[in-house]
């Protein structure tokens, strides 16, 4: 005979057993069709990158030192026009455009970082702190700006493929991918995640709260590490140096 005590418990352990189910079966937003996200944020931070590529110092730039900026600002301009509002998944062919501008904005900064490692090596670079700090800073930032678009570009296929919510497995791991409870339900990464993202990988040189979890995601944190530190080093090391 069945203890009718033993009613109650097992039947509030069938509902949380259903609740539990039920859970696991909701599907994140990450994983699901969306809007696109706006395209302000990330417009923005690039006109950032080239206010500040503009503003360093010549010598340092691949000549003409006006080239690579024009070239990035009629692209931005461009796509801003094609698709003002929300990047969205019948703007599919924007995607290429997208990568050639966020390969020349990178290949600008490689140049200007380069130039001044050299010469902070040689010692023709970094004669007064001030302006050293300032140029420092100025390509250090850019850096962080470069790496946080190849991170929204490529995570899960870009943006447009994140919208269709068609990748299975993310390439980044973000808190509220974890714990889903400390978010709204419809949230995802937009661009400002990565933004954040780039910028802790650049001051802590290591992940902070966002794992990487692709080889591809790993190398290319390995290398942002690695640019930003060397910058950091050479840069206040000199001016330490100078003002001494």
């Amino acid at each position: 005979m069945t203890d009718d005590r033993d009613d109650p418990e097992s039947r509030l352990a069938r509902i949380e057993r259903l609740l539990e189910d039920g859970r696991r079966d909701v599907v994140p937003a990450w994983r699901q069709v969306t809007r696109g996200e706006t395209r302000w944020a990330v417009s923005a931070v690039i006109l950032v990158a080239v206010a500040v590529q503009l503003m360093l110092p010549h010598r340092l730039a691949l000549q003409p030192y006006w080239l690579l900026p024009t070239l990035e600002l009629v692209l931005m301009v461009g796509l801003f026009v094609a698709n003002p509002r929300r990047i969205e998944p019948g703007t599919r062919w924007l995607r290429w455009p997208s990568l050639v501008l966020t390969g020349v904005i990178s290949l600008a900064n490689s140049w200007s970082a380069a130039r001044l490692v050299v010469g902070l090596v040689r010692g023709t670079e970094g004669l007064d702190a001030g302006p050293l700090l300032l140029t420092g800073g100025g390509i250090w930032l850019t850096n962080v700006i470069v790496f946080a678009l190849w991170y929204w570009e490529w995570d899960r296929g870009g943006p447009m493929a994140r919208v269709m919510g068609s990748h299975p497995y993310a390439d980044f791991l973000f808190v509220q991918m974890q714990s889903p409870e400390t978010a709204p339900p419809d949230w995802e990464p937009a661009f400002l995640d990565y933004l954040y993202l780039s910028f802790t990988n650049s001051t802590a040189f290591s992940p902070t709260d966002v794992m990487p979890l692709s080889r591809w995601a790993k190398m290319l944190m390995m290398g942002q590490s690695s640019v930003s530190v060397s910058i950091v080093v050479l840069v206040v090391a000199r001016a330490v140096n100078i003002l001494r």
